[in-house]
């Protein structure tokens, strides 16, 4: 790896939050009947990928704002997620324990990304 990428994304403990948010979901996703694989197992897959990979791109962009809006994106994937953890529960996939547990996690990471969106700003106007 060259010198001035030592560090990237990776780094991030948002991104390291949203990453076991993504291996969480592809787990239970496995547990889902078949007819579920391309609908809600689908979704929930494509959702929590798309929390990293906003991230992800995001830390590439050069301007701060840009950054900022991809975080957003992230942001929204997650409270997709959300509704998506919801609807397993109530078509029984998972219990209501679990359900919590997953909701838990990802207000965690919603919170962690909140605090980069905030850095970001403090960022762009210095």
């Amino acid at each position: 790896m060259s010198e001035e990428l030592k560090s990237d994304f990776r780094d991030l403990d948002v991104w390291k939050k949203c990453r076991d948010i993504r291996i969480m979901i592809w787990k239970l996703c496995k547990r889902f009947p078949a007819e579920e694989k391309f609908r809600l197992a689908d979704q929930m897959i494509r959702a929590s990928r798309s929390s990293t990979a906003n991230i992800a791109e995001g830390y590439g962009r050069f301007h701060c704002q840009e950054s900022i809006q991809f975080c957003r994106q992230s942001r929204g994937s997650l409270f997709e997620l959300i509704d998506h953890v919801l609807v397993a529960e109530e078509c029984e996939y998972i219990d209501s324990e679990e359900k919590e547990e997953l909701i838990d996690h990802i207000i965690s990471a919603i919170r962690l990304l909140n605090g980069y969106i905030r850095y970001l700003r403090t960022r762009k106007d210095k």
